[in-house]
């Protein structure tokens, strides 16, 4: 599978990811749980910005989904360059983000990733709209998934 064409503009947070030993696999290659916490990283990154703020206690959203797609192996010593944006549309509390992984010496693909996103308030336990000022944020910097690579 095909992560698709570079955008025509940067996705909204960029970050390097060395591969160290203790996350290859008896294959010795990155093992594919590895993904999810740096699928996380850029998550909580991107948010935070989005937010204004840098404390993840201050986060207002759970993750409803998570799925990975694995493109190519990934030795160890690889590093990765892990890169996040919001999915085109948007929903009324939820949205989903995109993640591709390429390798950073020959930006060969190597994974894309999505979540999906629900605004949260834990003071009440339930779902909440996405508030207007972030909506407004994620619209402008969001992909369309077809592009990105991400195909249902």
């Amino acid at each position: 599978m095909s992560p698709g064409p570079a955008p025509a503009r940067p996705w909204p947070v960029r970050r390097r990811f060395p591969v160290v030993y203790h996350d290859l696999d008896v294959l010795r290659h990155l093992n594919h749980a590895a993904y999810l916490p740096m699928m996380e990283t850029l998550r909580c990154e991107y948010y935070l910005g989005l937010m204004g703020t840098r404390d993840p206690a201050e986060l207002d959203i759970i993750i409803a989904e998570a799925a990975c797609r694995y493109l190519a192996p990934v030795a160890y010593g690889t590093e990765l360059v892990g890169e996040v944006a919001p999915e085109r549309p948007l929903g009324r509390t939820s949205f989903a983000l995109l993640y591709r992984f390429r390798d950073a010496a020959d930006d060969r693909p190597t994974a894309i990733g999505r979540t999906v996103i629900v605004t949260y308030d834990y003071a009440t336990g339930a779902k909440k709209p996405i508030p207007p000022e972030r909506r407004q944020r994620l619209e402008a910097d969001a992909v369309d998934p077809v592009a990105a690579g991400w195909v249902a």
